[in-house]
C-alpha cells in the first residue's frame, strides 16, 4: 500500500477544484476517466484493480471512514498511480491488491449460493475415509481425476514451459510456482528472482534451533527431526505475537504471510542440517548464496553440486508442493491452521501426516520393493519374470507400491514429467531401464485382477529413482524433501484461508449406533 494524490479532473463550471489524500491498493498504471470514457475498458480495468481505504479532504480535514472505490467518490478524475502495478516484486503488495477483491467476491457468491447443495455423502464416504465428500475448499490447486493437479489452471507441462527458469535451465523454479499458487499469476523472471533474494535474506536459523538440531541423536528419524525443528521455530512466529497482542482478524492474513515466507525460507537450512548431521557427520552446510535460487542454495548445502541435479530438484520441489486440499498433509495444515495456530505449528502437524506410509514415505517404499525386485530377477528380467514377481506380491496380500491413487484415474503428469527427465538425462540407468519395464507390465495385471480403479503409477514410483542416480541414496532422508516442496502449497493456502477468513474446522461426527438409528428412522 503507498500514499497518493488524487485531484479531480474537469469540473462543471464554478465547482471549486478539490485535491485529496488517499491510500491505494492495487495501483497500475495512470488513467485518466472522463465523461467520454467511462464505458471504456480502460475505465472497466481501474475500477476493478483500485480502491481507496480511507479519503481525506485536504481543505477541511474531513475524514471517511468507509472503503468506496474510486469512481463512486470521483465522477471524473485524473489518477496518477506511481507504485504497486502488475509488475513489481514485491509480492505482498501485490498480493494486498487481491484480497479485497477476492474477500467481496466469496462474500457475493456464498450470500447469493449460500444454501446451495453440492454433493451427498454416503455411509460408505463416511467410512471410506471420506473419499468423494465434497467439503473442502482449496484455492491453490485441483485435481482432476483424468488431467491430474493443476496448479491455479496451470498443468504441469504448462508450468514447466510458463514458469521462469534459471539462467540456463530448463525446469521451472519452484518461487515462481509459489507466486503463482500464492497470486494466481505467473510471474515475471525479476518477480521470481525477487522471492529468490528474499528467501536467501531470511534463512538465518536462531541459535537455539541449531542447538537443538545438532543435539538429536543421529538415530531419531529425519521427519521426526523435521518435525520438532518447525514446531520449535514458532518462537520466532510474528503471527503467534500479533494475536497476543490484540492485532484485528482482517490482519491476521499479513502476519501468516510472513510467517509463512521465512518458514519457507528456513526450511532448506533446516533440512539440509538434518541430512549432514544423520548421514554426513555433521559436517557445516556452507553459506548461502543470495544471488542463487532456493533449490540451488538447498543443493549446495546438501553438498551435491551437478548442476543436472540441481534442475531435479527444481523440478522435484515444484511438483511436489501441491496436490489440492483434501491429502492428509493440506488438510492437516488447514485444520490445525483453523484453530489459529501459527504456521509453524500448523506445518508440524502436516508434516507428521506426511511422515506416514500411506502417504509422504511411499516413495521409499517403492524403493525396497524394486531393490527386492532387482535381487530376485536382476536388472534384465524378462517380462514373464517380472509378471511373476508382481503376481506373487499381489497373491501374498500386498500391493504394488508407487500404483494406483485415491483420486487420479490416468497416469499421474508428476510421473510422466519425471519420466521425461530420465529419458533426457538418464536413459540408459538400469534401474530406470527397470522402473519403465515395470511400469509396461503393472497396468494390465492389475486391470486384469479387477479391483483396482487405477492401474496406472504415481508420483511415488519415480521419484527415488532419479534421487538414487544422482547419487542422494539415504531413503530415509526422502520425505524431507517432499516435506520441504509441500511447505509452498499448503502456507500458499493458509494465508488465503485467513485472508477469506475461513473459521475454525468442525464437522459433525456420528456413531454407528446413532448412523443406524438415523437410517432406519428415515
Amino acid at each position: 500500500m503507498a500514499l497518493f494524490r488524487v485531484t479531480a479532473g474537469k469540473l462543471a463550471e464554478g465547482q471549486p477544484r478539490k485535491t485529496y489524500k488517499c491510500v491505494v491498493i492495487g495501483a497500475v498504471r495512470m488513467v485518466n476517466l472522463t465523461r467520454d470514457s467511462r464505458s471504456s475498458q480502460e475505465v472497466r480495468s481501474a475500477r476493478r484493480g483500485i480502491q481507496i481505504l480511507g479519503l481525506w479532504n485536504c481543505p477541511d480535514s474531513q475524514k471517511r471512514q468507509e472503503t468506496v472505490s474510486v469512481e463512486k467518490v470521483f465522477p471524473q478524475v485524473s489518477v496518477i498511480l506511481r507504485q504497486l502495478s502488475d509488475a513489481s516484486t514485491d509480492l505482498k503488495a501485490v498480493l494486498a491488491a487481491k484480497v479485497p477483491k477476492e474477500q467481496e467476491r466469496v462474500k457475493n457468491f456464498r450470500k447469493n449460493y449460500g444454501n446451495q447443495k453440492v454433493g451427498e455423502v454416503t455411509v460408505d464416504m463416511m467410512y471410506g475415509g471420506m473419499r468423494g465428500i465434497k467439503g473442502l475448499v482449496c484455492e491453490t490447486s485441483v485435481l482432476d481425476p483424468d488431467e491430474g493437479i493443476r496448479f491455479r489452471g496451470l498443468s504441469i507441462p504448462e508450468c514447466q514451459k510458463v514458469l521462469p527458469k534459471a539462467p540456463g535451465g530448463s525446469e521451472p523454479l519452484p518461487e515462481g510456482l509459489f507466486w503463482l499458487l500464492i497470486t494466481g499469476d505467473v510471474p515475471t523472471e525479476a518477480q521470481v528472482r525477487a522471492v529468490s533474494k528474499e528467501w536467501a535474506e531470511r534463512a538465518e536459523l536462531p541459535a537455539h534451533v541449531v542447538t537443538l538440531l545438532n543435539n538429536l541423536p543421529s538415530n531419531v528419524h529425519p521427519m521426526s527431526q523435521l518435525s520438532a525443528a518447525i514446531t520449535v521455530l514458532n518462537s520466532e512466529s510474528r503471527f503467534a505475537k500479533a494475536y497476543s497482542s490484540g492485532v484485528h482478524k482482517s490482519k491476521y492474513w499479513e502476519y501468516v504471510y510472513e510467517d509463512s515466507m521465512d518458514l519457507i525460507a528456513k526450511l532448506p537450512v533446516v533440512a539440509a542440517t538434518i541430512y549432514r548431521n544423520t548421514f554426513k557427520d555433521g559436517s557445516g552446510i556452507g553459506a548461502i548464496d543470495t544471488s542463487k535460487d532456493w533449490s540451488y542454495n538447498f543443493t549446495q548445502m546438501l553438498g551435491y553440486d551437478n548442476p543436472e541435479f540441481i534442475e531435479l530438484m527444481r523440478l522435484y520441489l515444484t511438483i511436489h508442493s501441491d496436490h489440492e486440499g483434501g491429502n492428509v498433509s493440506a488438510h492437516t495444515v488447514h485444520l490445525v491452521g483453523s484453530a489459529l495456530s501459527d504456521p509453524y505449528l500448523s506445518f508440524a502437524a502436516g508434516l507428521n501426516g506426511l511422515a506416514g506410509p500411506l502417504h509422504g514415505l511411499a516413495n521409499q517404499e517403492v524403493l525396497m520393493w524394486l531393490q527386492k525386485l532387482r535381487q530376485q530377477v536382476g536388472d534384465k528380467a524378462t517380462e514373464q519374470e517380472l509378471k511373476d514377481f508382481i503376481w506373487k506380491t499381489l497373491k501374498s496380500g500386498q500391493v504394488v507400491p508407487g500404483y494406483g491413487h485415491a483420486v487420479l484415474r490416468k497416469t499421474d503428469p508428476r510421473y510422466t514429467c519425471q519420466r521425461d527427465f530420465a529419458l533426457k538425462h538418464l536413459p540408459n540407468d538400469p534401474l530406470f531401464q527397470l522402473v519403465s519395464n515395470v511400469f509396461k507390465v503393472v497396468p494390465p495385471i492389475l486391470l486384469e485382477l479387477g479391483k483396482v480403479k487405477n492401474p496406472w503409477p504415481n508420483v511415488d514410483a519415480h521419484s527415488g529413482v532419479l534421487l538414487q542416480y544422482y547419487g542422494l541414496k539415504e531413503m530415509n532422508y526422502y520425505t524431507v524433501l517432499f516435506g520441504v516442496s509441500r511447505a509452498l502449497g499448503v502456507l500458499a493456502s493458509l494465508v488465503w484461508d485467513r485472508a477469506l477468513g475461513l473459521p475454525i474446522e468442525r464437522p459433525k461426527s456420528l456413531s454407528t449406533d446413532g448412523l443406524m438409528k438415523s437410517l432406519k428412522a428415515a
